[in-house]
């Protein structure tokens, strides 16, 4: 081409064989007649022939010059047009006219205007706008481009019509594969398109309209890039689309997926671009794009979801419109739809959080408990980021930190999941985003420090939680390397095994883990090198730079470079990351007593943080209380201790208080390692034990025990002055002397046992209990705050757990003064807390009493000893007491029933007394019982499975064991009067279903048949509390049938043989009778309508408060001795299939050992988060709590007319409702061991706080306001009949 350029340069024309030059100096007709042969040589030239078009090139610059564009006769100028289509043919890509001036010529004359004469035009254009689309390219500057534009739109709009294939020429360059290859070539039609607009519009329209309405695909091969098309024009010029965008609407309705999926997808960029009006402009169109949030094609969903990240970031005015929709797919079947709703929500916030509102951060929230793990990791993850974003790093400022200031709180939450992989997941997000493991170590404790003191009640234990089963997880591996390092043996082989399964349960995929966690240890026991790193990471002095260290070095060694995907090494991260101390040591213990000195001092950022001073000393003190547990030997620095010392001067009770624990868990070797510290405290500690408050005596005198070596010297010099001091007539300095002497009779029983017991004998019982120095005030309330509690009472209360302590010191009944106690504390509920019988006692008073009173028989129950003497009338008494008529003394009750429950230290048949939780008047008591139960029932299924070697503790264990307790306390109800009465059989029915629904839940190794079987048994015995009373026995026959029913239409597998013949509590029935058969049926026929098919719910753990969480565990398998129960038959016919049981997924995590901490179970089931969206199930109605039931009712004859059941029995009370102030729930207990255990005593002396909860949708009737009779008191020969309610 140089070179034709080169020819052209010297200006010779060079004209095809026969033709003359063409000029001026010729006629018209011959200049016709010569450029007909010129035109037809040009037809012929091909863009090959790079001879030819060397030749005439200068012909071609010729015919382009003003003498033949301008030229007055038209043919000539037709025929010159011609010649230049061909000329622009033959020479593309290269433009045949280097100067601009010589295009403008042909634009600014318009040449080819002249074409729309001949009846080929159309040909003629087309050719040569698909020859200016191929020439144009880099090479042309601006004005080249533009005279290109002028040239074609003058075609456009001068013209008649526009024909289909000149329009396919344009857009064709739209289409993204075109575009791509020659952006000029765009740029062009999108230049022309721009300028004839409105005179092209039409001829798009119609096009559209045959496509997309008519369906005629053939009329264009650009067909099948219509919606590509419709992009490109609708960004070029939403003009162009009037009348295309309504067949879009209709497209959306379509009925063919794949159509209405690229209809979708099309107007997703449309709506989301990022300075498009469309939704604004066209609004059906966006309602209608809305409705395919619904649509039934999966992949249409998924596209809209998608589209809404990109919607809420470029048109945050449109929010409002999604959230509903999304709302909506945040619960879709489909796990790609959740899933990718909280993919554009996040990422929507993480670009700026004001473009997403509360309502779609909340979706969020709430698929952090969705069914799917994929869908649960994402929100998590999700919710951690913008966390980290907005809180930590401060973008966005207060007002940002303070919109996602629960993010912290509710991904803490989450580790009271049953999943193993939410726990570590949270313990990942808690290193990672919440306090980040890789700050420095003053900025990390800062950051802990405030995250502490900010986080609700909930979040604070799950995050102790989550720190103690970390260091129990330390301690399982520091055994299993100890283990290691032992001679081989097969007792030892078996020990590793077994620790191997305890680590095993830690980790994810405990199938898996299993064999890895084999390979491990036999890695141990071969790579000395890798055994010493892990030793230094397990072991209490390993500081955090340390643990960094040795879990780098010991993923390197196990790694291996050509085994990219290595599941063993990923397990093992899996361990390191969990036992690894990244945030505590001794280094980090010190900067936090001086981040909470800097508070104390005044010189800290609490109130730039948003937290009160105050607030932050005590949550600071409980930060390091709990971290004193697990990492108590960081704490073993004089300067800690000094800080402490400093604490217990404070005003602030929680902060001493918690100063004090500390120095229990950790000062063990403070006599020989820091004796001045030793010589400070002493003093301090017997001057808090002596006249400081009771708690913070309580925890003196556990310090002084765990402290000192000489404390019987200690104890000596406390209890002395305080046992001569103790005066009745000064009741307000009685409470602390009370606590601390109770508190020395259960450490150091022997020391003082003779002045004890005169103590308990005399000033206890005679002087305290037996005696009401001041009149209660006269009130209709139930209950009052700790406050307003008469210092009497309170002494009363202290006096009562004094003697509970004093017996759980002394550990035997050899005295009788385990007998003499339990008639004590019946004798108080009996009288309704009033001992005296006087009636000078308020009702609060004695409400705080019956509680006091059914607590300490709890108490004792747990000890084996004591629990052998409980009359099976104590046991019924104490059990009513769960339906009293102060809402409070229900609560805490169950609460403390709850909590021997699952620490296997209360016998199995207590188990049964949340049976009679059914009619409690308020839904969210009877829900928290029912999780009561269902967290029991998990407990003892997963401690026989992990104990398969314990089958002689199989009766005392096995949960179906409960189902006789049941009937047996269900027949003894004082409310079950008339054998055959309708109404009582119901309610009696209503309790039994309570549990059984939740222990037949999973008819595992035929279950069913075995409880059909118990059931069936006890037919054949008699009642061992009254075997000779014929309406007793009659009584238990009826509950049995009632149970059979129940069982029966519930069940379809219950006919079945039973796995083993069960046997029955020999304190409660008599040994069958084997020449007696009981095959009579007690119930009325009436009955049988009220027993409805189906099979049982699935016993769901729905709620942090019907979910405690499962804790660093206290040593269990001890305390199975507390629940032996001997039996009327044989230990060796233990059923063997249902200990196997596997349990349900939805179960509580397994029991521990070594220390284990109650739950949380503080919210109520209503307020849970615990539960799937998608679990919401109806209930049924036959088996849901009933709508009136209040415990107590009368039979329906008598209640007309009076308020007292036959017999002259003294009726139950109705539970009152709960009251409306609304404190926080029972404080956890941190104790350890059997100090765990007392730790609950003097939780009642907080019982204000504790038990002032409003359950969500109680009654807002005050309780004192409907003061009504308690259950289950046995008649009085003088009792008058109770009035009614008022």
């Amino acid at each position: 081409m140089a070179h034709s350029k080169a020819r052209a340069a010297d200006g010779k024309v060079t004209y095809p064989p026969g033709v003359k030059e063409i000029s001026d100096k010729i006629s018209k007709e011959e200049m016709v007649r010569r450029l007909k042969m010129v035109v037809k040589t040009f037809m012929d030239m091909d863009q090959d022939s790079e001879e030819e078009k060397e030749l005439y090139l200068n012909l071609a610059l010729h015919l382009a010059s003003d003498f033949f564009l301008k030229h007055p006769d038209k043919d000539v100028r037709l025929l010159v047009a011609c010649c230049l289509a061909d000329i622009f043919r033959i020479y593309a890509p290269e433009a045949p006219y280097t100067s601009p001036d010589k295009l403008k010529n042909i634009a600014w004359v318009k040449s080819y205007n002249i074409c729309f004469e001949l009846e080929d035009s159309n040909e003629i254009f087309t050719q040569l706008y698909r020859t200016l689309f191929q020439v144009i390219n880099n090479g042309h500057n601006q004005k080249v481009h533009m005279h290109m534009v002028d040239l074609m739109s003058s075609i456009i709009c001068e013209g008649d019509t526009v024909s289909q294939e000149l329009l396919d020429t344009v857009l064709v360059n739209l289409v993204p594969a075109h575009k791509n290859l020659n952006k000029q070539a765009y740029d062009l039609a999108k230049a022309l398109l721009k300028r004839t607009a409105q005179a092209i519009e039409p001829y798009i329209t119609n096009f559209f309209n045959q496509v997309l309405m008519l369906g005629k695909t053939s009329v264009s091969d650009l067909s099948e890039h219509v919606f590509d098309l419709i992009l490109e024009l609708y960004n070029i010029d939403s003009h162009l689309l009037l009348s295309v965008l309504p067949q879009l609407e209709f497209k959306l309705k379509s009925n063919d997926n794949d159509e209405r999926l690229q209809v979708v997808k099309l107007l997703a960029k449309m709506f989301g671009a990022k300075d498009s009006e469309l939704a604004a402009q066209n609004k059906p169109l966006w309602q209608c794009y809305l409705g395919r949030f619904n649509d039934i094609h999966v992949p249409i969903r998924l596209e809209c979801v998608k589209f809404a990240s990109h919607c809420l970031m470029n048109h945050p005015d449109l929010a409002k419109d999604l959230t509903e929709y999304l709302r909506v797919r945040s619960h879709d079947p489909e796990e790609a739809i959740r899933h990718d709703v909280i993919v554009s929500i996040v990422t929507a916030a993480k670009k700026d959080l004001s473009l997403v509102n509360d309502a779609l951060l909340n979706f969020v929230k709430e698929r952090t408990l969705d069914k799917r793990w994929r869908v649960r990791k994402e929100a998590m993850m999700g919710l951690a980021s913008i966390y980290r974003k907005y809180s930590l790093q401060g973008e966005g400022g207060r007002e940002a930190s303070k919109q996602i200031s629960w993010i912290k709180d509710k991904l803490l939450h989450i580790y009271y999941q049953n999943s193993i992989d939410d726990r570590l997941l949270v313990e990942r997000v808690f290193a990672q985003y919440m306090v980040p493991h890789n700050l420095e170590t003053t900025e990390r404790m800062k950051c802990l420090y405030y995250l502490y003191a900010t986080l609700d009640t909930n979040a604070v234990k799950a995050l102790n939680e989550m720190w103690k089963c970390q260091n129990l997880l330390r301690h399982h591996v520091k055994d299993l390397l100890d283990l290691v390092k032992k001679p081989k043996s097969e007792a030892s082989n078996k020990a590793v095994f077994a620790k191997v399964m305890v680590i095993t349960r830690n980790l994810p995929d405990p199938g898996k883990a299993q064999d890895f966690v084999k390979k491990l240890a036999q890695v141990l026991d071969d790579d000395e090198r890798i055994r010493d790193q892990l030793e230094t990471l397990v072991s209490p002095t390993c500081s955090c730079k340390q643990a960094e260290v040795c879990v780098r070095d010991i993923t390197k060694k196990l790694g291996s470079p050509k085994q990219p995907s290595n599941p063993f090494l990923e397990m093992v991260k899996f361990l390191l990351e969990r036992i690894a101390p990244v945030h505590i040591d001794t280094e980090s213990i010190s900067a936090l007593i001086k981040q909470v000195n800097k508070s104390i001092d005044g010189t800290a950022d609490d109130e730039e943080e948003g937290v009160p001073t105050e607030e932050a000393i005590r949550a600071g003190l409980e930060l390091l209380k709990v971290l004193s547990f697990t990492h108590p030997v960081s704490f073993h620095s004089a300067e800690t201790f000094e800080s402490l010392l400093g604490c217990l001067k404070m005003d602030d009770e929680k902060v001493a208080e918690a100063a004090l624990q500390i120095f229990k868990n950790t000062g063990s070797k403070m006599e020989e390692s820091f004796p001045h510290i030793k010589s400070v405290l002493l003093p301090v500690l017997q001057a808090k034990a002596k006249r400081g408050p009771p708690r913070q005596a309580k925890y003196a005198i556990h310090c002084i025990n765990a402290m000192f070596s000489n404390r019987d010297t200690h104890f000596a010099q406390i209890f002395e002055p305080l046992h001569k001091g103790l005066d009745p007539a000064n009741l307000e300095q009685l409470i602390t002397p009370l606590t601390t002497l109770g508190h020395l009779a259960q450490l150091a029983p022997e020391q003082f046992a003779a002045p004890l017991k005169s103590l308990v004998a005399n000033f206890i019982v005679k002087d305290l209990l037996m005696n009401d120095r001041i009149p209660g005030k006269k009130t209709t309330k139930l209950w009052v705050p700790d406050d307003e509690v008469s210092p009497e009472t309170l002494a009363k209360i202290q006096g009562i757990k004094l003697m509970v302590r004093w017996l759980l010191g002394v550990k035997n009944n050899q005295s009788k003064s385990g007998n003499s106690t339990l008639r004590m504390l019946t004798a108080i509920l009996h009288s309704d807390g009033d001992l005296t019988e006087q009636g000078r006692m308020g009702k609060p008073d004695m409400s705080r009493l019956r509680l006091a009173a059914a607590c300490a028989l709890l108490k004792l129950a747990q000890e084996p000893c004591y629990h052998e003497i409980i009359t099976l009338e104590q046991y019924q008494l104490c059990a009513l007491v769960i339906n009293d008529e102060c809402y409070q003394v229900r609560q805490c009750f169950s609460q403390k029933l709850h909590r021997g429950l699952c620490r296997l230290r209360l016998p199995l048949e207590y188990m049964a007394v949340f049976a009679l939780c059914a009619k409690d008047p308020v839904k969210e008591r009877r829900a928290h019982a029912r999780q009561c139960l269902v967290k029991n029932v998990n407990i003892r299924r997963e401690y026989l499975k992990q104990h398969a070697a314990i089958s002689d503790k199989l009766f005392s264990l096995l949960p179906e064991y409960v189902v006789p307790y049941t009937i047996h306390l269900l027949a003894h109800d004082p409310d079950y009067v008339k054998v055959q009465d309708i109404e009582q059989l119901k309610e009696i029915k209503e309790a039994l279903w309570f549990v059984l629904e939740i222990i037949m839940a999973k008819n595992e190794n035929n279950s069913h048949a075995f409880i059909r079987k118990m059931v069936e048994n006890m037919k054949q015995t008699k009642d061992a509390q009254a075997a000779s009373d014929p309406k007793t026995n009659e009584k238990l026959y009826t509950v049995c049938d009632v149970a059979m029913n129940i069982i029966m239409s519930k069940s379809t597998t219950y006919s079945l043989e039973s796995p083993k013949d069960p046997v029955l509590p020999s304190r409660f029935f008599t040994k069958p009778d084997k020449n007696f058969s009981n095959t009579k049926n007690y119930l009325p026929p009436e009955m049988k309508a009220f027993f409805t098919p189906g099979k049982p719910k699935s016993a769901n753990v729905l709620g942090a408060v019907n979910k405690p969480l499962s804790s660093a565990g206290k040593q269990l398998q001890s305390k199975a001795s507390r629940m032996e129960t001997n039996s009327n038959d044989d230990s060796s016919s233990n059923p063997g299939s249902p200990q196997r049981s596997k349990t349900s997924d939805d179960q509580e995590s397994k029991p521990k050992r070594g220390r284990k901490k109650a739950a949380a179970n503080t919210t109520t089931a209503a307020e849970s988060e615990d539960q799937w969206d998608e679990d919401n199930r109806p209930e049924d109605e036959q088996n849901s709590p009933p709508k009136k039931g209040r415990r107590g009712r009368p039979p329906k004859s008598a209640a007309a007319g009076q308020d007292t059941p036959s017999k002259g029995r003294r009726g139950r009370k109705k539970a009152a409702p709960p009251p409306e102030d609304d404190e926080d729930e029972e404080e956890e207990e941190e104790e350890r061991g059997d100090e765990e255990a007392e730790e609950d005593d003097d939780e009642d002396d907080r019982s204000a706080e504790n038990m002032e909860v409003k359950p969500k949708g109680g009654s807002s009737e005050s309780a004192e306001s409907t003061p009504q009779k308690r259950r289950g008191r046995p008649p009085k020969s003088a009792q008058p009949a109770a009035k009614k309610p008022t």
